[in-house]
């Protein structure tokens, strides 16, 4: 059987210990919770593509390849769910401009937290990758793992 997932972006914006959270709201998907700006790879799309994609969409900031940086991926699994892998970019310090939420038909708020403590209603993938970011760690799993 041949391997095949989903994968998602997930959007480090770090500024003075403190990172960048949405509040998710009419997705269906985690609403209510914290997430960092997100979202799938579309078709024909590379990795920092759907990162900068994502970015625009969600906090208005304008990034291309040169201002991301992979620092992490989670591979996250969810019984009865197709498994994903996320890829945890983290914006240079060279971005400008301020975000804003951009989607406020999805999004309840943006703010900023610090990285060491999140809110308790963050999305769990989100709080695997963060936690590997912090800790200088490239890849982790979350989710429902079967023991090794």
């Amino acid at each position: 059987m041949e391997f095949r997932t989903f994968a998602d972006v997930f959007l480090l914006l770090v500024r003075d210990g403190r990172v960048l959270l949405a509040l998710r709201e009419n997705t269906g998907y985690a609403d209510g919770l914290w997430n960092l700006p997100s979202g799938k790879v579309e078709p024909g799309e590379d990795l920092a593509a759907a990162m900068a994609r994502e970015a625009k969409e969600e906090v208005g900031l304008n990034l291309d390849d040169g201002q991301l940086r992979l620092v992490a991926v989670v591979h996250h699994r969810v019984a009865g769910e197709e498994a994903r892998l996320g890829f945890f970019f983290e914006a240079t310090d060279s971005w400008a401009g301020e975000p804003r939420n951009a989607e406020p038909h999805k999004c309840g708020g943006i703010a900023w937290y610090p990285l060491e403590s999140l809110p308790a209603n963050t999305v769990g993938y989100t709080v695997t990758g963060v936690d590997l970011y912090r800790h200088g760690l490239s890849y982790g799993r979350h989710g429902h793992w079967p023991d090794r």
